[in-house]
């Protein structure tokens, strides 16, 4: 049986620290990348990518603020933006090393609850950093939530709700089981409320052609981490394997102490433990062992937390000194799929 991998990329991979985000570092960042990805399809897997869009998205927020001579779009757009833009470079240096059409790129929504928590207390900041002043009139006149950020001043800040469906999936299985590597779901996906699109379950199918100019906008004000978006989208294909690309080549006990030490192999109730002790923050390793654990207890095989050059090797399991791996629990294991 052909087993499948999701990988989840951080937008970071392609807008290294001191560069600016110009195309041709962006280009040169996604060919090292598709160096790795490919070794694990070479190793026998199916891929579907997904990368972030942190970098990206602040500067094409950047650019909104930069002029008035045209309309500034709202964040859900600039998602889809970069959802096309970094899919373009994955694709291009992927066929560079599989031949011409060997990628697909999947312009992807993903629906969130409306009433999930997160809308009431936003806490993901994007975009580019303001002053007070600047702040407090743009909060006013858009209706943001802004606040301070680490001293460099304040920036706006949007919530970040759990993902509830992948409105493409079916297309995404089906380039999948014809074979070629997918990158969906880019940003975390394109956040969509879950009652504005006619997805079974959601009680709203096609309206007359009367209502399109009063009709709602479907997008929500928010983003969706990219790891989670990974997670979901990894169990509704029935991926065997999660892999989450970080910068560190393992998951580490004791971060930043003497006692430093890393993690080679664990199961799914020792990393909960980990969790639960605070050895992974909410603000770094933390939501990636989440996603491992919550894809592991939807049945999934492995996951996976490493730097990509380890990606193929860890997965492969051959060598202790590599990556993390986390599989499920005994307990889990012997209840089977």
């Amino acid at each position: 049986m052909t087993k499948t991998a999701v990988i989840a990329l951080g937008g970071n991979a392609f807008t290294l620290p001191g560069q600016s985000g110009a195309s041709e570092e962006m280009l040169c960042q996604a060919r090292v990348m598709a160096e790795s990805v490919n070794e694990v399809i070479e190793a026998g897997w199916r891929v579907v990518l997904v990368h972030g869009n942190g970098p990206q998205v602040g500067n094409l927020a950047l650019q909104q603020e930069s002029t008035a001579l045209v309309p500034a779009q709202p964040l859900a757009i600039l998602g889809a933006m970069t959802q096309g833009q970094l899919g373009s470079l994955i694709a291009l240096s992927i066929d560079q090393l599989r031949g011409p059409g060997s990628a697909a790129s999947v312009v992807t929504h993903v629906t969130v609850d409306p009433a999930d928590p997160a809308f009431l207390s936003p806490t993901k900041p994007i975009g580019p950093f303001f002053e007070r002043e600047q702040a407090e009139r743009l909060a006013a006149e858009r209706r943001w939530v802004v606040r301070p950020d680490s001293g460099r001043g304040y920036r706006r800040v949007v919530a970040s709700p759990e993902p509830t469906g992948i409105v493409e999936i079916g297309a995404i299985r089906a380039l999948v089981d014809a074979g070629f590597l997918v990158i969906a779901a880019g940003g975390g996906g394109i956040p969509l409320g879950a009652d504005s699109v006619g997805l079974p379950g959601s009680g709203n199918g096609a309206q007359p052609m009367e209502d399109l100019h009063t009709r709602p906008s479907p997008f929500a004000d928010a983003v969706i981490d990219k790891d989670r978006a990974a997670r979901l989208l990894a169990t509704m294909i029935g991926a065997q394997a999660l892999l989450l690309v970080t910068a560190v080549d393992q998951v580490m006990l004791d971060f930043g102490t003497p006692r430093q030490r890393g993690l080679a192999s664990i199961t799914a109730d020792e990393a909960a433990r980990y969790l639960s002790e605070g050895q992974f923050p909410p603000g770094s390793m933390g939501p990636k062992v989440e996603a491992a654990l919550t894809f592991l207890a939807g049945g999934g095989k492995l996951a996976i937390i490493t730097s990509p050059g380890l990606l193929a090797a860890t997965l492969a399991g051959s060598d202790p000194g590599c990556g993390t791996r986390i599989e499920p629990s005994l307990s889990r294991a012997l209840l089977g799929p």
